[in-house]
């Protein structure tokens, strides 16, 4: 938080009110009261900047002045708090008067004196430069809601500021001669410093416009806002999503280069966070779960990175917003259409994406449509084929993007969205030989949803905001292995509402419901479920087919704090409450989060902790009346975090946290809610962040996941435990429109559980399965990988053309990804991943 200095006016506001030695007498005394000789400067109180109180406050004071002018003491009349009475009695003792006199004798006298302290403005500074980093020198002018304006040269460098403004809504249009106007509009606060950095492009001499244009904005940074209502917020720029090698520019899959975040396996296509089931971690979009995070393969998101504002990752201990899940949690945020037309198209290995998004007419409405389709199963299946890999095919995907938004006054909008994603993938064995054969029949998957959200947002005062989020849509899950099929369609309507309120200068309060209902068809063709104590089924038994049909309803309520009780902390208490229909029960959530920052400025120290509880309800399946359970009851998980930030410099940061986690109440198989879990471990995460040439940042974690079916169990390994985890990724501008990066990581093998056969089954006539205790009770080897980008950018009057080449595991090291084994399971190999897989691509934009 930068440190502001203001001088106040002072003035006498009361005559003399008492005097003292003064005796009464008859007639009428000559009473001349005090005069100030030397005034005092007094600064903005350092407590309320640190509590984000901004805000003209008048402090009165009691002075009293004896016969010298000099101020013996003085007391505020009524406290004003948040430092101000402090600072106003410190400088009151500082004044110097000319003493009250009674007949031209001087006398001690108590007056009432006034502090007005006006609040520090907001600063505005910012830099302009060329899409390659190059500096421009130009001008910015600033206009305000009242209609006026105020024009701000730049420096040879491109550097501007402005320091004296106040708080509210302005817009910076920025010209340099040859190039693209830019108009940007940000909301300033009090105290804070908002930086923004614009990069022009370059139009011909005798086309240059001066309308401006939001296409050539890269970012809006605020230096000494609020920190996070949770523990650990990771939030990753626009430039960093699209340069982190081995991502191919994706922003959902840019999240498994942050800590506490396992290498999936092979095409799984998921988030494995902290230990925890990839179903345990939930995403939302602008509020609206969705049912998945990445299409198969997980070589791309189900989101595409063009539609994104940000993406927030929690990996635990988020607040009372979100529920109904035990691990980490992503929130994806769209961003609304841009005012003028602009559009782009791009092909490279991997899929074939567009995007068109502008103005509709002069309605004040504007539109986005975007969508994408993979090609890349075209070229991938004989690399497939010619390796050891498990499947000899590929996926096949593509979504799709609606948008239409519009303002409802100057301080409500409306948003409407129709997003999905269609998924299919069918596969055997990538070699036929019986010899190799681990699994027999055909594997299908096909997954699809799409929603239709609609977001209604309203600032009804400046310190109160209400937003609303309405969804209905459709969940498909098709997946079928052999004869074997599992068939979900579910049909969710969901409503989600907060208002937040500033009730007091260092109070801010939060208050939402959170509600779904979700009618459902399930389909499954199963072997026969497992009964505790009955033993396995018999070989050949036939399977179980159920059909259901249902509706599952949560209904939940939540309130949160944010307290900033003394310089430089922050509390955060929740409290949630969630109803399942399911299990007939509600789950009680309390969580509280804290910082406090134990130095100011830069090099700056803060430390940060929080509890919470958190529950998830048991899925379709688990409950289904022929194939599940009766009578679960939800998941439940505890997590614990402790941790420290310190910001060495402007760009370079660390973050180190340790966290724990408990889990009971798991549902297991034929034993109801029997299961436990624990997870507990360590991140460290070191970053160079806001330097216009270079990112990157180092990421190490330490974790431990156990699990066991009930209490009487002994704790083993759970599938997705990776005890290291190291990242490290580098990308730098080396101008002329190039910029290289590289990402290398080294993480433990997986765990598998080795297969030591059960001798010959007689009805089938093939060698059965035995699978060796522990499960998962061995570790595949250790995986290492390394991947590069290069891109190079060419700008031309009006549009830019990109081309880059992402190539992962450049050094062609095949991971052992699983075992397989022959036919009588007396010899086993390993299942190798990928070789070398490049993506070169082309992108024009308008």
């Amino acid at each position: 938080m930068p440190r502001w200095k203001f001088n106040t006016t002072i003035g006498l506001v009361a005559l003399l009110v008492t005097t003292k030695g003064f005796a009464q007498t008859e007639g009428t005394p000559n009473v001349v009261p005090p005069t100030v000789m030397t005034p005092a400067a007094v600064t903005y109180p350092q407590t309320a900047i640190a509590e984000c109180y901004f805000a003209e406050t008048e402090v009165v004071l009691l002075v009293d002045v004896d016969k010298t002018g000099a101020v013996s003491k003085a007391t505020p009349e009524s406290p004003a708090g948040h430092g101000f009475d402090d600072v106003a009695v410190a400088a009151a003792m500082t004044l110097r008067f000319e003493p009250a006199t009674r007949d031209g004798t001087p006398i001690a006298a108590r007056i009432k004196y006034r502090f007005l302290f006006h609040p520090p403005p907001a600063k505005l500074i910012g830099r302009v430069s060329t899409p390659e980093g190059r500096r421009l020198a130009g001008s910015v002018r600033l206009m305000f809601p009242d209609g006026t304006t105020r024009d701000v040269p730049t420096d040879a460098d491109g550097q501007w500021s402005v320091p004296d403004l106040s708080r509210g809504k302005v817009t910076a249009v920025v010209h340099a001669e040859g190039f693209k106007d830019d108009s940007t509009e940000v909301f300033l606060e009090n105290g804070e410093e908002t930086n923004l950095v614009t990069r022009l492009s370059p139009v011909a001499s005798d086309t240059a416009r001066t309308t401006p244009a939001e296409d050539s904005v890269e970012e809006v940074n605020v230096h000494g806002a609020k920190p996070p209502r949770e523990v650990t917020k990771r939030t990753l720029s626009r430039e960093e999503i699209d340069k982190i090698p081995g991502t191919n520019g994706d922003a959902l899959r840019s999240i498994q280069s942050l800590p506490g975040v396992a290498r999936p396996p092979p095409f799984g296509g998921v988030l494995i966070v902290r230990g925890s089931a990839p179903a345990e971690t939930t995403t939302f979009v602008d509020g609206t779960p969705i049912p998945l995070t990445y299409h198969f393969g997980g070589l791309s998101s189900v989101v595409p990175t063009e539609t994104l504002e940000r993406i927030d990752f929690y990996p635990g201990n988020y607040g009372v917003t979100y529920g109904r899940g035990t691990a980490g949690m992503v929130d994806v945020a769209l961003r609304d259409p841009k005012k003028d037309f602009h559009g782009f198209a791009q092909l490279d290995l991997i899929d074939l994406r567009l995007l068109v998004e502008g103005p509709i007419g002069k309605t004040g409405w504007k539109f986005l449509a975007a969508g994408r389709r993979s090609w890349f199963d075209t070229w991938l299946v004989p690399i497939l084929e010619g390796s050891s890999a498990a499947v000899g095919t590929a996926p096949r995907y593509y979504d799709y993007q609606l948008m239409l938004q519009g303002n409802l006054g100057k301080r409500a909008s409306l948003r409407l969205t129709f997003f999905g994603s269609d998924d299919a993938l069918s596969f055997g064995q990538a070699k036929a030989e019986s010899a190799t054969a681990s699994i027999g029949g055909t594997i299908d998957n096909k997954t699809k949803f799409y929603r239709l959200q609609a977001i209604y947002d309203h600032r009804y005062s400046d310190s109160g905001e209400l937003r609303a989020v309405a969804a209905i849509g459709r969940d498909k899950v098709d997946i079928g292995v052999g004869t074997l099929f599992a068939s979900t369609s579910e049909y969710p309507f969901s409503l989600r509402t907060e208002v937040s309120q500033r009730l007091a200068s260092s109070v801010r309060a939060h208050l939402g419901v959170d509600f779904m209902y979700a009618p459902y068809d399930l389909s499954l063709r199963l072997p026969p479920k497992f009964q505790a104590g009955d033993g396995p089924p018999a070989p050949g038994s036939p399977p179980i087919l159920s059909n259901t049909t249902g509706a599952r309803t949560f209904a939940g309520g939540y309130g949160e704090l944010e307290v900033v009780p003394w310089r430089g902390g922050r509390i955060v208490p929740g409290f949630r409450v969630d109803y399942t229909s399911v299990t007939k029960s509600w789950d009680v959530s309390p969580r509280i989060n804290f910082r406090q920052d134990l130095t100011q400025g830069v090099p700056r120290t803060t430390l940060k902790g929080g509890v919470g509880l958190f529950y998830q309800p048991p899925s379709i399946r688990e409950t289904d009346p022929n194939y599940g359970q009766t009578g679960l009851k939800s998941n439940r998980a505890v997590h614990y975090a402790l941790g420290f930030e310190q910001q060495f410099t402007e760009h370079l940061d660390l973050s180190v946290e340790v966290f724990g986690k408990t889990l009971d109440r798991l549902v297991v198989s034929g034993s109801g809610n029997s299961g436990e879990g624990r997870a507990y471990g360590a991140e460290f995460m070191l970053r160079f962040k806001g330097h216009p040439r270079f990112f990157g940042w180092l990421a190490y974690t330490y974790s431990r996941s156990e699990r066991r079916d009930t209490d009487h169990d002994p704790w083993h390994l759970f599938q997705y435990d990776q005890t290291h985890n190291l990242t490290v990724v580098g990308s730098y501008d080396l101008g002329k429109g190039f910029r290289v990066g590289g990402r290398f990581r080294l993480v433990s093998g997986n765990l598998y559980t080795p297969n030591i056969g059960g001798g010959f089954d007689a009805s089938s006539g093939s060698y059965a399965d035995g699978l060796q205790e522990p499960e998962y009770g061995s570790r595949l080897p250790i995986f290492h990988q390394l991947d590069l980008r290069l891109d190079k950018t060419w700008t031309f009057p009006n549009w830019k053309l990109t081309a880059y080449a992402d190539v992962q595991n450049v050094y062609n090291y095949l991971a052992k990804e699983g075992m397989r084994y022959n036919f009588d399971f007396t010899v086993s190999g390993y299942n190798e991943g990928l070789t070398i897989l490049p993506s070169i691509g082309l992108r024009g934009e308008l």
